[in-house]
């Protein structure tokens, strides 16, 4: 896995600049000037800093860059180019969060800035060459050089037109929010902010740099990457700026389904999806890009004959992510498949809704509705094939489990369920313990008890059998030999037959198993 640098709290000395080393150890325990240093790390959640901390914190991040970028830096500096880290990386600085990479921005053109490359390391590449990027690595280090750019574009389908800049500061205007348009001149370690992203950033704000209309039009992704730094820095949205995103909702239809695909993805694998997930459908956004969402928000008659579905869903979604687990454990979290399912696990409820007399509210089959509006949605927005079977799988199968609660399942049951589940088991696992969104505690109690208990069925016929990969007790061959017959459908019904019995009645052995092949033959002749 590549190296993540980024800002880290640690203890003792800083590894890659003992000036900065030095001046945190004179300032330990400074409310003002926290202890961090560029490293490599894992990504966390960024927390609440005040304006006057991230002002003060500033020289100390720049004067812990590592060795290397300040060696690239004064490279690119004697060829007489200006250089300046650009964009995410700042503001992950900031917020004391990981970047993946590191993003510079340069008034060299691409041919220059390889040449310059490629005296600091042999391994480059330039797969972004057409759109003036070119990357590489060096110690561990993967940095990625873009020369300034002023976006134009074509005016239908909104693919940006790659026209070069000259400053830094057109780069700087270009970029999609304030707190991504922040830069460090490099090697000078000159901080520049000309849109506020400092003070926007300690706010907890995403602002355009420019006028919203002017940039959303521009780029109407921007919009939907408004609602995905939401979800993943946990910010709101400035006013002007969510409205903007409103009146030009529908400008989204004339993106790319590879491009809103790509943007759901990050959101969706953020810290506060909901928070994201909401500003898509209070924008409108959602309507045009994920339209099952917003149609989840069903009328509740004034009894609340059935609860709110859409409230329902992000709670539902929330608490999916609580059950992820580590590196380690059975679903490791940000789990996408296990996210996707959560959020699609209704969405056929509003076209299966029915007033039953009485005055209930039925919504039979919906699962079923649902995997296949799952499947349609997720093949709209060209996920892979993959994805597209697990999450629709998991849908259909979200509500097997209801009914367990009330009468106890065979061993066969709970064979079919597991078989059924495949190798979405342990997502389903979780995905059926967070629909539970009840204020009954007796019945949240309830079916998570019930839940244990069928959990711990499984595990102890794993046991007993492999139930994880059930087959019968004979293959295809053994058929044709006991039978005495050749390929062909006869094979298949005998294998189905058997390994019915394999499922009602677990292992039975080769001689049983003959005699009830053998048996059955007989009936079919």
């Amino acid at each position: 896995m590549a190296p993540v640098w980024g800002v880290a709290q640690v203890d003792g000395a800083c590894a890659n600049s003992n000036e900065a080393s030095a001046y945190l150890r004179q300032t330990r325990g400074s409310e003002a000037v926290p202890d961090v240093i560029w490293e490599h790390r894992p990504v966390t959640s960024p927390q609440p800093v005040s304006l006057d901390v991230l002002q003060q914190r500033s020289q100390v991040l720049w004067d812990a860059l590592p060795e290397e970028v300040m060696d690239l830096a004064a490279r690119f500096d004697a060829a007489g180019h200006e250089f300046a880290l650009v964009g995410g990386p700042v503001r992950d600085a900031f917020l004391g969060r990981s970047s993946a990479d590191m993003d510079f921005a340069t008034s060299a053109r691409p041919d220059e800035t390889e040449k310059i490359l490629r005296t600091w390391t042999s391994a480059t590449w330039d797969v972004g060459r057409a759109f003036g990027t070119i990357g590489g690595r060096r110690a561990g280090l993967m940095v990625e050089i873009t020369t300034f750019r002023k976006d134009e574009y074509d005016g239908i389908t909104r693919k940006p037109v790659v026209a070069f800049g000259d400053a830094l500061e057109g780069d700087l205007a270009r970029r999609d929010f304030t707190v991504n348009a922040m830069a460090v001149r490099l090697p000078a370690k000159e901080f520049v902010d000309l849109h506020g992203g400092l003070e926007d950033l300690a706010g907890g704000l995403l602002r355009t740099p420019i006028e919203p209309d002017v940039s959303f039009s521009d780029d109407p992704l921007r919009m939907m990457r408004g609602a995905r730094f939401a979800s993943q820095l946990g910010f709101d949205i400035e006013p002007a700026t969510f409205a903007a995103m409103s009146r030009l909702a529908e400008k989204i239809t004339l993106v790319s389904a590879e491009r809103v695909r790509d943007e759901w993805c990050k959101l969706m694998l953020g810290a506060h999806p909901r928070i994201g997930l909401a500003a898509l459908v209070d924008a409108q956004l959602a309507d045009h890009v994920l339209p099952e969402l917003p149609a989840l928000k069903l009328e509740v008659d004034e009894h609340h004959h059935h609860k709110d579905v859409y409230e329902h869903t992000l709670t539902v979604l929330e608490q999916a992510i609580d059950l992820e687990t580590d590196v380690d454990g059975a679903v490791p979290g940000p789990d996408l498949i296990l996210r996707l399912a959560a959020l699609m696990h209704d969405v056929g409820k509003p076209p299966t809704k029915r007033l039953e007399a009485g005055g209930g509210v039925s919504f039979h089959h919906h699962e079923v509705v649902g995997a296949k509006m799952t499947r349609k949605r997720l093949k709209a927005l060209r996920f892979d094939k993959d994805t597209i079977k697990a999450v629709s799988h998991l849908v259909e199968l979200h509500l097997r489990f209801h009914g367990y609660a009330d009468a106890r399942w065979s061993d066969s049951a709970v064979r079919r369920y597991v078989t059924d589940a495949g190798d979405q088991l342990e997502r389903l696992h979780r995905l059926t313990r967070a629909d539970v969104t009840t204020r009954n505690r007796r019945k949240a109690d309830r079916l998570s008890f019930a839940y244990d208990d069928l959990e711990h069925r499984i595990a102890e016929l794993r046991e007993q059998e492999e139930i994880d990969s059930i087959r019968p007790d004979l293959d295809g061959n053994d058929v044709m030999e006991i039978l005495g017959i050749g390929p062909g459908r006869d094979v298949g019904l005998a294998y189905k037959f058997l390994l019915e019995l394999r499922m009602e009645h677990g292992p039975l052995g080769r001689e049983r198993a003959e005699a009830e092949l053998r048996q059955w033959w007989s009936q079919q002749s």
